[in-house]
């Protein structure tokens, strides 16, 4: 297993930014996917965006254009980029690695209107 750690969640106006980070307790060039998911109140969690070990990318067709997943200069970092930010896009961001497999505790992330 992995162990991961997300940052960077907050309050923010709608139409604002945020960046997330995650640390992986290993080099992400040893795991297979990482991704970030979100989860709502009431909903199910969903995926967000992904990155595989190669750099290929894909996300949710809600956040394409506006979300931007990547690998941070440290060799153990992910980060999501969330630009013009929605309401619609308050919940809670989860760090997940498929294989070694791991999830992070989540952080909070609200937009408001």
């Amino acid at each position: 297993q992995v162990q991961l750690v997300e940052s960077g969640g907050g309050l923010v106006q709608a139409g604002g930014s945020l960046r997330l980070s995650c640390a992986a307790s290993r080099t992400i060039f040893t795991i297979n996917t990482m991704a970030w998911y979100r989860q709502a109140p009431g909903k199910q969690r969903e995926l967000v965006a992904a990155i595989t070990h190669g750099g290929s990318t894909n996300y949710a067709d809600s956040v394409k254009g506006r979300f931007t997943i990547s690998r941070g200069n440290a060799k153990n970092t992910v980060h999501l980029q969330m630009n013009s930010l929605k309401p619609e896009d308050t919940a809670i961001y989860y760090c997940n690695a498929d294989w070694p497999s791991g999830w992070g505790q989540g952080t909070q992330v609200t937009v408001s209107s």
